[in-house]
């Protein structure tokens, strides 16, 4: 009896979507009140003076002015700040 042996199933081929993190809004920047400053997985940035935190840990301006970002506190974490023009 002729046989062939069936291929077998590749393990590959998956890929996720890019869920494009990162800054949208950098040092320096105007903002106006609800604009996105950053996406992020995490506390990597942290809210400081007119920032909101979004419950996915988004970090948005509630306030129109200009983006600043600080080293602060012992372990120097990044807050990021608006300050009002």
């Amino acid at each position: 009896m002729a046989h062939k042996k069936a291929g077998g199933s590749s393990k590959n081929g998956r890929d996720s979507q890019s869920k494009r993190l990162g800054v949208k809004h950098f040092g320096g920047e105007n903002v106006k009140a609800g604009n996105i400053i950053v996406r992020q997985r995490g506390t990597r940035f942290r809210p400081g003076a007119n920032v909101g935190l979004g419950r996915d840990h988004t970090l948005f301006a509630k306030t129109n002015g200009k983006v600043e970002f600080r080293q602060m506190g012992p372990k120097s974490h990044t807050y990021v700040n608006i300050v009002v023009n």
